[in-house]
């Protein structure tokens, strides 16, 4: 079974406008998408954002829960942030993850269109059980992935919809349910 990683992109993604911007990283998003990360075993839950202060923010944040208070009050949210990694560009965590496994990761997108040269849940479902590949699974905050990050991918994962027209989950309700189309029994 190949490793999974996450990587939630800050910068560059869209505004409502389509303009390229950065995101401010959430407190919810660091929480719920390491609970997610730890539920379904993804190897580690990179954080991509290039402003220091806002690395700085999510490291405080997951400070209080590793060494402060609240690592002895909740245990749990330690051991789900020991998957967490903050970074500043997403070539860091191709290069760690290629360092890591001795090879690059298919590079996988997710995004809420359709688009070209996109996989089903199923197809990357089998490829995960099927091989040795490392697969790093990119999420992006705001209103999405700029082109060129989607265009950079090996593949884009098919998007999340109900049962009607309305598509536009938080990212940390989209990775939950992409998780657990991928790895969950």
């Amino acid at each position: 079974m190949g490793d999974v990683y996450i990587a939630l992109i800050h910068a560059p993604v869209y505004n409502k406008n389509m303009e390229t911007i950065a995101t401010s990283i959430t407190n919810l998003d660091i929480h719920d998408i390491a609970r997610s990360a730890t539920t379904f075993g993804a190897q580690r839950y990179y954080i991509v954002h290039p402003a220091e202060a806002q690395r700085a923010l999510a490291g405080r944040i997951m400070g209080y829960w590793q060494e402060g208070f609240g690592s002895g009050y909740n245990q749990n949210r330690q051991e789900a942030f020991a998957r967490v990694s903050l970074v500043s560009e997403l070539s860091e965590v191709e290069a760690e993850i290629a360092q890591e496994q001795g090879r690059r990761a298919l590079k996988v997108a997710t995004d809420a269109h359709q688009n070209p040269n996109t996989i089903s849940y199923s197809a990357l479902r089998k490829r995960i059980e099927e091989t040795e590949d490392p697969i790093l699974l990119l999420f992006g905050t705001g209103w999405g992935l700029i082109h060129e990050v989607l265009e950079s991918c090996d593949l884009i994962l098919d998007p999340v919809y109900g049962p009607g027209e309305w598509n536009h989950l938080s990212v940390r309700s989209a990775a939950s349910i992409i998780l657990d189309r991928l790895r969950g029994h």
